[in-house]
């Protein structure tokens, strides 16, 4: 199925602008709740989005900024905190010994998992939408973020 194209200067259809304000409305209540979750624990929002990368994979303060779209002095702040509550911690990478890297600790996943599962905000109206309906909207979601 072809995606409708908006032709630059030319004005986005009532239903474009619909869905673009669910978007935004969606956005807004996930990070209030992500927010609320990471409150829960003791986290800024910028401790918790930082704590849930690190709790995939261990990666390098410069990857950690570019993520997060901050500067890399910000993100040695926040993985401090999170060293200083045993939360996260530095090591060497073994590719390259100049490098360091943050990596979450049993702790610091054990609570990235508390603060995923705590999300209900989208589980809970996703479990009412059947497979062939999450698999569409996964899709769709996709080729927004890939850019077509």
């Amino acid at each position: 199925m072809a995606t409708p194209r908006i032709s630059p200067g030319r004005r986005p259809d009532n239903l474009t602008l619909e869905v673009v304000e669910l978007i935004g409305s969606v956005v807004a209540r996930y990070h209030e709740e992500y927010e609320e979750a990471a409150a829960g624990h003791a986290l800024t929002g910028a401790q918790a989005r930082l704590l849930s990368l690190l709790s995939l994979e261990p990666l390098p303060m410069r990857k950690l900024a570019q993520r997060l779209k901050c500067e890399p002095s910000n993100v040695t702040g926040i993985v401090d905190r999170l060293e200083a509550r045993g939360l996260a911690e530095r090591r060497p990478d073994p590719a390259d010994r100049r490098v360091k890297l943050a990596a979450a600790t049993e702790e610091g996943r054990r609570v990235a998992r508390s603060l995923q599962e705590s999300l209900r905000f989208a589980r809970e109206p996703l479990a009412g939408l059947s497979e062939g309906e999450r698999v569409a909207l996964r899709d769709a979601l996709r080729r927004m973020l890939a850019g077509g």
